[in-house]
């Protein structure tokens, strides 16, 4: 009989479990930075829908590396992020027990696609839907109940938040449903954050106002599911012999006779994917405006062209909005909501403060079908010059 080790590390991590489907679609903000009264009030997260991947080339600015000036490929993960709408106002009071909701005021005015969220049966509530708390506003002027409900936010409350809603209209999706999230105001005091998210209502936050170029962002998000999966591809243990009876891809022996009852540490089948995850120290490498038919030239590729590439992104379709270029791969699908927030930590290095958005000599938009060489639909027709069909439906218009 072959040698074995007596002892090995284990395989996959415990501070995962458990490994189940995620109760909610959309990401959780577990933790917002740290609050910092000196600075004015400001939007600590956003929300964005992931569209897919692409790659840049790009020149490394890092003193004492050896890749410095050096050119690099680097794998970006682009995201639709259309202005979002803020429509609500939460206060929080510190308790020994952590924090505590005080009072929340909503704005005026409500879109469908946000009243869409409050009701089970939209169809059926749609005509008095949010009618009775749209009388405490007249004319945009809140009534005596709202003004003090928000002075008793400015009194006692010490977190004040915001509530915003995504525009899932403007994207090209199935769902109509908007999604609502609590976003935390940080800076100044609670009376000048109280008036701040005030004068945000009704109205649009871009993606720009929240995040810069270069910074470091976390996301956080849902995984993309795989359904109910073996041991071997779900813990990566190691495949029993070949010879094996019933199969090889499983665990030999889950446990001693006694304790009778199977450890919650040995490795067994079950779901896998759609987990709730917040990967952290995403590089922004590019914000990107809606209509900006040029936002991908670059001083070295000086060929006009949009973020989207040829034949549109897989599963996705063209961006028509604002959009944000991360550095790397971002958990879940395509379509799928992703929660943007700005880092918890302050960051020194060298490679955290690298002017990357200057670096950039070219992005890629080449189609992500096939193996695609045209970076844009005019070159792809110089190239292959007069086509027998084109002339053909010339023929035929005339």
């Amino acid at each position: 009989m072959s040698h074995r080790k007596f002892e090995a590390p284990r395989h996959g991590s415990l501070g995962f479990l458990p490994k189940k489907r995620c109760r909610h679609h959309r990401g959780r903000i577990r933790a917002f930075p740290r609050d910092d009264a000196s600075k004015q009030p400001h939007l600590t997260a956003f929300a964005g829908y992931k569209a897919g991947c692409t790659h840049v080339l790009r020149e490394v600015q890092r003193p004492g590396s050896k890749l410095n000036k050096k050119e690099v490929t680097e794998a970006v993960t682009v995201l639709e992020t259309p202005p979002m709408v803020v429509v609500g106002l939460v206060g929080y009071v510190a308790t020994p027990r952590g924090l505590r909701t005080l009072t929340t005021v909503f704005a005026g005015h409500l879109s469908v696609e946000v009243k869409r969220r409050f009701y089970k049966n939209f169809y059926r509530s749609r005509k008095k839907a949010y009618s009775k708390y749209a009388k405490k506003w007249s004319d945009s002027v809140p009534n005596q109940d709202i003004e003090q409900e928000l002075n008793r936010m400015r009194n006692y409350c010490s977190v004040i938040r915001v509530l915003a809603h995504t525009q899932i209209g403007r994207l090209n999706l199935r769902q109509k449903k908007a999604h609502l999230m609590e976003i935390q105001v940080n800076g100044g005091t609670a009376a000048e954050k109280v008036d701040f998210g005030l004068g945000l209502f009704e109205k649009e936050v871009a993606s720009n106002t929240v995040f810069n170029e270069n910074e470091l962002i976390d996301c956080i998000g849902v995984t993309k599911g795989n359904g109910f999966e073996g041991v071997t591809t779900r813990w990566g243990t190691t495949r029993l012999p070949r010879k094996t009876h019933k199969g090889l891809r499983k665990v030999a022996c889950i446990g001693a006779w006694h304790p009778a009852r199977v450890s919650f540490t040995v490795a067994r089948a079950g779901q896998n994917g759609y987990h709730h995850r917040t990967h952290v120290n995403y590089k922004v490498y590019k914000l990107g405006a809606s209509g900006d038919e040029g936002s991908c030239t670059t001083q070295q590729d000086l060929t006009v062209k949009s973020i989207t590439p040829m034949g549109g992104f897989p599963h996705y379709g063209i961006i028509t909005q604002d959009w944000m270029m991360l550095k790397g791969a971002v958990q879940g699908p395509k379509k799928r909501v992703v929660v943007l927030r700005k880092s918890l930590l302050t960051h020194t290095s060298r490679k955290a403060l690298e002017p990357v958005s200057e670096l950039i000599k070219f992005i890629d938009t080449s189609s992500k079908f096939g193996h695609g060489r045209f970076q844009t639909a005019e070159e792809k027709d110089r190239f292959m010059g007069p086509l027998a069909r084109r002339s053909r439906a010339a023929a035929e218009k005339f």
